[in-house]
């Protein structure tokens, strides 16, 4: 790959004063040969495996840092999903699986391990209901491990068992970690079709069919993207969207660079690279801002959604230019305690929660982030995923919620999260429960479209 000076410079740039960074590498490593009939056996196998894989992707990130002049603002692992690992158990209860993790993410220093998860889309297996079961106890008593359940999908439909116990384990895991430095809510995610490829927690995890070993790069440039809009301001959508899609074809050769440099130092195979605008709650790295720019009063104003799907799509079609390995979610996230201008425009109202839904029909993801009252009921939490999760499967696309019960809050009241998580005003959630539809149960079938093949 080769850059010209012009490029070089205007990269650097793009570092010194717009917050261009690689969000993260995060490391893929199969956990399937570490299943054993004993937890212990397999949780040294785990240890053991880990520890070996990613013994080095501190440092080698820490050297292309220096190296190359490249922000990485996080090195992280994602696990095969450990349902499927400790199912060849006897175990009752996975917590010792999760610890062993988050041992490995302290020794190792990276920031996150992804893959405490399950995939029940379809039925929930005795190992899958463990680890559900196992959730609140478990993210209340590690500190680095995230979680994640996939509960549909447009091929397999909602499963709505699924659904309504996860309404529950949220309600559990906010009560169980109240008094944790960090909500247990945030680092859960529940998914409809969730990517196997995924860089980003809270919901990455090493799906079945990859390799042993990948390496997965998350790109992130939410004020480059600002200035870019700022280039254009007052000249016509199309004109402005092409100079979206230039700007995010730039980001994605710099991330292909990263990606391809450090799989070759940690001598493993390049998985994919995620282009999705991630942002954080510094000001000028601000996904609300750029539509704000585009033309907005505030975010949530009448046009957010359309604004944000062509953000979105200039994104992507950017960045399938720069690279054959895009893949992952790739698009713009919307988290709310997560982003500056999200936060603001949650304080003064031009944004609610039944508009993020509306908006979530075109970015990366979902409901992201967002602090709900502490009494809301678990099966309005329920109907709120399943809301969600009816968007991703109808329209076959990735989906998720990471909502975090806020105990002791109103709506109206502040939360706080800490670090990159943020925090936010509590959101209010409807008053009319939906009970009766939660409690049925059962599975919403596949929509007409998903039957191809």
């Amino acid at each position: 790959m080769i850059f010209s000076p012009v490029e070089i410079q205007e990269t650097v740039n793009m570092f010194m004063r717009q917050k261009l960074d690689i969000r993260c590498i995060t490391m893929g490593i199969s956990l399937l040969d570490c299943a054993d009939s004993d937890s212990k056996r397999a949780c040294d196998k785990i240890y053991d495996k880990v520890m070996k894989k990613a013994g080095n992707l501190v440092k080698t990130g820490q050297d292309i840092e220096k190296e190359f002049g490249v922000p990485i603002i996080n090195k992280r692992i994602s696990v095969t999903p450990i349902a499927l690992v400790a199912g060849a158990s006897e175990a009752k209860n996975y917590v010792p699986y999760i610890k062993t993790l988050d041992r490995c993410a302290q020794e190792l220093g990276v920031n996150f391990i992804g893959g405490f998860s399950a995939l029940v889309q379809k039925g929930i297996t005795p190992a899958d209901r463990i680890l559900i079961d196992s959730i609140p106890e478990a993210l209340a008593s590690t500190n680095f491990v995230c979680s994640s359940v996939n509960v549909g999908s447009t091929k397999s439909g909602i499963n709505m068992d699924a659904v309504k116990m996860m309404g529950e384990t949220i309600i559990k895991t906010a009560e169980v970690s109240k008094n944790c430095d960090v909500n247990g809510c945030a680092k859960l995610v529940v998914f409809c079709n969730a990517p196997e490829d995924n860089p980003f927690m809270a919901g990455a995890f090493h799906g079945p069919g990859e390799a042993d070993c990948v390496i997965n790069v998350g790109v992130s440039g939410p004020g480059v993207i600002l200035a870019a809009a700022r280039e254009y301001k007052g000249q016509p959508i199309n004109v402005l969207a092409d100079g979206i899609k230039k700007m995010a074809f730039k980001i994605t050769r710099m991330g292909q660079l990263v990606g391809s440099e450090a799989a070759r130092r940690l001598g493993v195979d390049f998985g994919i690279l995620d282009l999705s605008l991630a942002p954080t709650p510094a000001v000028g790295d601000s996904v609300a801002r750029i539509l704000e720019e585009i033309g907005l009063e505030g975010c949530g104003a009448p046009g957010t959604t359309a604004a944000l799907a062509m953000l979105t799509d200039m994104v992507k079609k950017g960045g399938v230019m720069a690279s054959t390995n895009v893949g992952g979610l790739s698009g713009a996230f919307i988290p709310v305690s997560e982003d500056e201008g999200m936060i603001e425009a949650a304080k003064n109202g031009s944004i609610c929660l039944e508009k993020l839904e509306a908006m979530t029909t075109v970015c990366s993801v979902g409901l992201d982030m967002i602090a709900i009252p502490g009494d809301t009921p678990a099966t309005t939490i329920s109907g709120i995923l399943a809301d969600e999760f009816a968007i991703g499967m109808v329209n076959n696309k990735t989906t998720a919620c990471r909502l975090i019960p806020a105990p002791g809050k109103k709506a109206g009241e502040w939360v706080e999260f800490g670090g990159l998580l943020g925090g936010c005003p509590v959101m209010p959630v409807s008053k009319f429960g939906c009970a009766d539809f939660i409690n049925r149960g059962g599975r919403i079938p596949a929509p007409i479209h998903s039957f191809r093949n």
